[in-house]
Formats: C-alpha cells, structure tokens, sequence
C-alpha cells in the first residue's frame, strides 16, 4: 500500500516558504493573546536554560515599532545573567490552556452560547498550529522613561485580584507590588530591584497539523524612525 505524508523533513530542517512581513502573522498574534505564560530560552556557553513566564505582548510601542514581548526579571536570576552574555533568546509556542484573564473577556458562566462557540472554535483552531519565535532581548536601563513605560504596560496587563465578586478579575497594583518571588510561573513585577526584559521578535516558524511549516522574517515598517536602546541597553 502506497503511504504518503504531508510533512517534508528536508524542507522542514531549513528555510520554508519564508516571507519578510512587518507584523506577526494573525495565528502567531492569537497565540499571544490568548495564553497567559510563555517560555523563555537563554543560552550562554553551550548551556540552555528555559524560564516560565508572564508576559505582555505589544504588537508596537513608543519605542519600537517592531512587536516585542515584556517580561520581568530579578537581576541575579539565571537568565538575566544569561541575557547579558549572549541577549539572542527562543521563544518555544505558548501554553494556551484557558484564555489569558487580562483579555477582558468574560468567565464561561457569563458568555453567550455563540461566544463559547467561537472560543471552542479559536481554541480548535490553536491546538492545530504551534508556532515558535526568535529575537533579541534587551535589559531595559533602570530608572529611564522607555522602563517606566513597559513597566506599567506589563503590571497593568498582568495584575489582578482574582477575589473579586463574581470571580472578575480586577486590577490590584497594592497586591502585585506585594509579591516577590519567581516561581511556579510568578515574576517580579514590582520593585526598584526588578529588571525589565524586552523581546523584539525577529524569526517566526509555524507548523500546522498537516505538517506545513512556514518561515516568517520580521523587519521594520519602510521607513520607521528607530526608537529606544540597543542591545541591554547600550545604544
């Protein structure tokens, strides 16, 4: 019997179907927005290290007009250290189990029999493409306005009482500036000692069910002024 497959391992182990775009293609974005942790991979001497994190994607921001990621981090943490030798970090598909709080959406028990449809058909549609990313991370310097900026993007985005009538989430920066540990998923948000960590995105790759993988390189919008530092913060 005759057996074919869709997947091509020679094409799969290069460069396929690969498109310089100025955006994250839209099943890249869907992941982002609807999964709550990533993992970050650092590696310096041959050694890979891979963190679970929070984290707030903005597809573009005062200071790049390019889609990064925000993360925090204490700055004696392994992948701190690791980002300042060798800032080149992987980006592995999001764990997208439940829809990110932060999206604004409302708990099950308060969606439309419609809306649930087109989660459960968003959430069908995520399962089938995974997608992981390439970039450069950047030590925000401490105390300049493009950190205070990201800071509060990312407290805003990630902090809420989860106490709240009903189960809504609500934001909480007294409770998030109370917490200090990393672990289990949770990061410094808070707190003079916290680094922030930026991720621009340079390299895309999906892969759907069928085994079609797909190349994405990420440049600049023609003609965008360039915004912010350079690598950890040296310009």
């Amino acid at each position: 019997m005759e057996h074919s497959s869709s997947l091509s391992y020679e094409d799969s182990a290069g460069d396929t179907h690969k498109q310089t775009v100025t955006s994250l293609p839209p099943e890249v974005v869907q992941c982002l927005d609807n999964a709550r942790f990533l993992h970050l991979g650092t590696c310096t001497n041959n050694q890979p290290h891979v963190s679970l994190m929070n984290y707030t994607y903005l597809p573009s921001s005062p200071y790049s007009t390019e889609p990064t990621i925000i993360m925090t981090s204490n700055p004696s943490s392994k992948k701190a250290n690791n980002l300042v030798e060798n800032p080149n970090v992987g980006i592995p598909p999001p764990p997208t189990q439940g829809r990110r709080p932060s999206g604004g959406s409302p708990g099950p028990e308060h969606r439309s029999s419609l809306a649930s449809l087109l989660q459960d058909m968003n959430a069908s549609a995520l399962s089938s493409t995974s997608a992981t990313m390439a970039g450069v991370a950047t030590l925000i310097p401490p105390g300049s306005d493009e950190e205070r900026y990201y800071r509060e993007q990312h407290l805003e985005n990630n902090t809420f009482d989860t106490e709240a009538a009903g189960g809504a989430p609500v934001f909480n920066r007294e409770a998030e500036q109370s917490r200090s540990r990393e672990d289990g998923g949770s990061v410094f948000l808070a707190g003079e000692e916290v680094r922030v960590i930026v991720v621009k995105i340079r390299d895309v790759r999906t892969s759907d069910w069928k085994g079609v993988v797909r190349d994405y390189v990420l440049a600049p919008a023609s003609g965008a002024a360039a915004h912010g530092t350079g690598v950890n913060g040296v310009a």
